[in-house]
């Protein structure tokens, strides 16, 4: 499983769509801040769903806790850390 930050960011979402093309599992985490249209975001994880190998989870990885449960929660052999505040 590769967890991806940032899933519903543009490079973030190419890239979780990307791997599950490819055959991957992917578990996503975004905090869905509203920087920009939240809307936006919400139609990319819409079409990200849809797929039975992607997990969304909304998280800030700035809480500590959250992330190391991830850690403990999913059998995660890579993250991509595409998560930023402009």
């Amino acid at each position: 499983m590769i967890l991806v930050t940032g899933c519903a960011g543009f490079i973030g979402f190419h890239l979780s769509k990307k791997l599950l093309s490819q055959g991957e599992s992917v578990i996503g985490i975004d905090n869905l801040n509203d920087y920009y249209d939240v809307n936006l975001k919400l139609a990319r994880l819409n079409q990200l769903t849809s797929s039975h190998n992607f997990t969304f989870e909304k998280c800030d990885i700035a809480d500590k806790n959250s992330l190391e449960n991830f850690f403990k929660n999913y059998a995660i052999k890579h993250v991509v850390n595409l998560a930023a505040q402009a």
